[in-house]
């Protein structure tokens, strides 16, 4: 269950009225790894594979190509999985298991669960693609990914991300209370369907900030581009990691801060 109806009262000027609104459900899932407690993060129940295999890959804790298993361990009431055991060999346990996040991360927050200054840190060589997007053709994929908000739709309070390919075909999209499971859960789900590769661009409907980036990069999509603005931090690592980073998407207008290369006006998709 995505959505929850709740009793309120409007108020219009002097005038009130009581009103039912639609909200978006934000609840805690436990992610365990072989039997040992490894986050705690708020979430919007739904997608539960795409949301732990999407986080587990951008934080560089299992990279593997192989679906690890999932052992769940309590459901709540209206059946949302709130506590879940990914069993993992030990030896593929990537750098970022290290890092263990060991506070509660909360839905607006990708980065209060790590514990030291260095574990932000991300390194490597920049995406190589040279593929390119028509900038005239980007509001017309943000339409696409408006059109399967359905969730948004109904509270006007989730986030959304999606996935295209170089044709301008949605690969997949996912909404959720926090930005960031937005994007984990578009990269889970390229991963179970094994079209990861086949991404060229990853719309999010929110602020850019340091660390939706760096899911980018892990996933090694070249072009970001969000309807809000992006952080100085966004912008420094998009320009290092070779992502084009493109902000402010809103009609025919977009700000592109980074890798301006990939960006061609008029160019149909192929």
């Amino acid at each position: 269950m995505t959505i929850r109806n709740y009793k309120a009262t409007r108020f219009e000027g002097t005038l009130n009225q009581l009103v039912k609104d639609d909200l978006t459900v934000e609840e805690a899932i436990q992610i365990k790894i072989n039997g040992s407690p490894y986050t705690v993060t708020m979430r919007t129940p739904g997608n539960m594979k795409e949301l732990v295999r999407g986080l587990l890959y951008s934080e560089q804790i299992y990279q593997g190509q192989e679906e690890p298993q999932m052992q769940v361990e309590k459901v709540n009431d209206d059946g949302a999985v709130l506590v879940v055991d990914v069993i993992i060999d030990e030896s593929l346990l990537g750098p970022g298991y290290l890092n263990e996040r060991s506070i509660l991360s909360v839905s607006s927050c990708g980065i209060c669960g790590k514990r030291e200054l260095e574990d932000l840190a991300v390194s490597g060589s920049p995406i190589p693609s040279k593929e390119t997007i028509d900038i005239t053709k980007v509001n017309d994929l943000f339409s696409k990914m408006e059109d399967h908000q359905k969730t948004f739709l109904k509270s006007g309070g989730s986030h959304a991300s999606a996935a295209f390919n170089q044709s301008g075909a949605l690969l997949t999209i996912m909404e959720d209370i926090g930005r960031h499971n937005a994007v984990d859960k578009v990269i889970g789900s390229l991963l179970l369907k094994e079209e990861l590769g086949q991404a060229l661009i990853i719309l999010a409907s929110g602020r850019l900030s340091y660390e939706i980036v760096t899911k980018t990069y892990m996933a090694g999509i070249p072009i970001l581009a969000s309807v809000s603005a992006p952080s100085s931090l966004a912008v420094d690592y998009a320009s290092a990691l070779g992502i084009t980073l493109l902000a402010f998407c809103r009609g025919t207008n977009a700000t592109v801060y980074s890798h301006p290369e990939r960006i061609e006006k008029e160019k149909p998709f192929k």
